[in-house]
This record gives C-alpha cells, structure tokens and sequence, in this order.
C-alpha cells in the first residue's frame, strides 16, 4: 500500500502482513528566503485531505484554488509539477532540495502571485516536484507564510499567521515549552522518551513521527523498544528509505506527557541535515500534535505553545485529549503534569 506524500499511516497493517506502508515527506529547499516580523495577522481554513493532512485553499498566478498541504519546517513552497505545466509557469533557478532520502538538484518554477485567505505573496521561485509525490497541488512553506508566528486551531480548523511583535495573550491551560531554533526549524531540548533525553524537532508537513537510529539504538540498550514491523517511507523525489515501527510508552515535553506514541525509525537525511544523526531525536508529527486544541509555533521567541483540549480533566486532576495516528495502538493521550 503506499501513502500520498506528507502523510501518515494512521494505523498499523498487522505484523505479519505481506506489504510495507510508504508515506512520504519534504523538509526544505536551501536558501530560502527568511521570514518577516512585520506581518499583520490572517486567517486561512484549514481542511483536511484523507490521509489526514492540513490543507489551505491557493490561488497561483490568478487560477484555483489548489490544494496546498502547510508545512512549517519547509523553508520553500513546492508546485504540483502538473500543476506548474498547466498554468504555463516559467522555468525558475535551479535549487538543491533536502528530503528525508538525501540531497537532491530539482527545477524551480516562478510563482507571480500566491494568494491564500486574505493575503498574497508575489514572486515565489517554488519547487517543483510530481504530484503522485507529494499528493496534493502543493506544499506551503514558510516562504509563503512570512510570518515569525504560526497557530494551528483544531478546534476551529483555522490556520492564524501572525508577527513576533504582537502580544501573545496565552489562555488558561496553555503549556509553553523552550526551544531552539535550527535550519528553520524548532528544536525542543526539554524532552524525554519513556523517560530518556531526547532532542524532538516539531514537524507539522508530516503527520508521522519519525526517530532517528541513535534514538532507536538508546531505546533498545534500556529494553524498552518492541518493534511492531517494518514500513516504508518515500521521500518527494520518489526515492523510498526503510523504516521500523513502534509505541512510545511516553514523550515529555516540558509539562506536557504524550502517552502510546507511534513512532517510525528510519535512516532520514533530516537527522544529518540538522546535525542530530548522532544524538537520540524524533520528528514529532501531527499524529503527535493532534493531541492538542491548539499549537503555536513561534519562530522568533522559539517557544511552542500548546493547550490542551477544554473539558479532559479526569478525577485524578490531570488532563488527557485524544490524538490521531496512534498507529493501531488506541488513542495517544496528552497529560498536563
């Protein structure tokens, strides 16, 4: 069975079964343009395609709307390479594309206007990639957000970007975690796995989680690793890494524990990219994230906001929200300690 690009497989095939699962997933395009702090904030409607992604509607260059799938830890917006031929988009500089399978030279097309929800960019030199590969129109990078600021409501499905400079009014029962930040990215240091340090880098394009060797090896040392089988993942050149599957008992971050994780060890260029092969590390994915009412990224304070679902208190005081793509193993919980 394969899975479009950016997705998850939300549950398990049995052990024994005959095929791997392939999901797929873009991490960045190099120098890409920053992001600002300037920006005034705009609403876009989330929806959802179904592999369980987060999609925004896209006008490009005057026609649509497209399917875009919102990616914060891609530096560059891509173009269904259909899509780029059909609007006639002209040929843009040549560009190297980091993907989970390694480092690729890919074409870029021009972009004159993208517009979602009440905003437009002008001039994207977007990357190209086939359609089949990344299962949808495009992918929106935060080339096209512009902004230091992005929320994700679950409750609402609304996507809000917004500028560093305005004033974060947090509401009651939201957890603030410290990060860094890297390549783009948010490195949450204050992290554990089933109670053993780990470095998690927050990765909304992707609905899968994903640890690197040094994690899995760490996990195994400690015998707290059960392999539940093997799944395949496809990176957005069409290149296919293999992978292994299993529960996370436990993930903290910060004041937050996320229980029955699903979680893929793979050899992902991800890792080597941001210099974590080494050191034990996961992508946290949207199977992860879901477990949340709302998430705020913010990249230039470099703190992740979370807040966990309204009305979970259970007796013993501590609060739990369900969460999607648990991989077959119940539904992941999120626990405000």
């Amino acid at each position: 069975m394969r899975v479009p690009a950016l997705t998850v497989v939300t549950f398990l095939l049995p052990v024994a079964a005959a095929g791997a699962q392939t999901v797929t997933h873009l991490d960045s395009v190099h120098d890409a343009s920053q992001v600002d702090s300037t920006t005034q904030t705009h609403d876009a409607k989330l929806g959802r395609d179904a592999a369980d992604r987060m999609t925004v509607a896209v006008r490009v260059a005057g026609g649509g709307p497209y399917r875009f799938v919102v990616d914060t830890g891609a530096d560059r917006t891509a173009v269904a390479r259909e899509l780029a031929d059909r609007l006639h988009l002209p040929e843009g500089p040549g560009a190297t594309l980091h993907s989970i399978s390694g480092v690729d030279r890919i074409r870029t097309a021009t972009i004159g206007q993208l517009q979602y929800s009440a905003r437009s960019v002008d001039r994207i030199n977007a990357a190209v990639l086939d359609a089949a590969n990344i299962g949808a129109d495009g992918i929106l990078g935060t080339d096209s957000l512009k902004a230091q600021r992005v929320q994700f409501d679950f409750k609402r499905n609304t996507l809000s970007i917004s500028s560093a400079r305005q004033r974060v009014d947090d509401e009651p029962g939201t957890i603030v975690v410290e990060a860094r930040r890297q390549a783009g990215r948010l490195i949450l240091t204050d992290a554990t796995a089933d109670g053993h340090g780990i470095a998690v880098v927050v990765d909304t394009g992707s609905d899968l989680n994903i640890g690197n060797r040094a994690m899995e090896a760490m996990l195994r040392r400690k015998g707290l690793l059960d392999h539940g089988g093997t799944i395949e993942l496809t990176s957005v050149t069409g290149a296919r890494i293999p992978g292994t599957y299993t529960v996370l008992r436990r993930l903290e971050l910060g004041g937050v524990t996320l229980t029955d994780v699903a979680i893929v060890f793979a050899d992902a260029h991800t890792f080597d990219q941001l210099k974590l092969n080494t050191k034990p590390a996961m992508l946290m994915g949207m199977n992860a994230i879901r477990a949340f009412e709302k998430v705020s990224i913010d990249f230039a304070s470099r703190k992740l906001r979370v807040l966990v679902p309204k009305g979970s208190e259970r007796d013993d005081g501590r609060l739990f929200a369900a969460a999607a793509g648990s991989l077959g193993a119940g539904p992941a919980k999120a626990v405000h300690q």
